[in-house]
């Protein structure tokens, strides 16, 4: 279950980089909507390694 959240998270992480270039590429171009696409990434990436660590265990060295 965690995995394909996981992987759902990653593949909309994916698809964000491709909207904020295409929207870089007009000119110009909306500031407000580019803050919200970059907020919205960085909440993705941080539900990411949030999964990613609970599906790795901390290892005692």
């Amino acid at each position: 279950m965690l995995k394909v959240r996981l992987g759902e998270l990653r593949v909309e992480h994916r698809d964000l980089d491709d909207i904020i270039a295409k929207v870089t590429e007009g000119s110009p171009f909306d500031m407000l909507q580019m803050q919200r696409l970059k907020k919205r990434k960085l909440a993705l990436k941080d539900q990411i390694v949030r999964l990613e660590n609970r599906l790795i265990p901390d290892i005692i060295a």
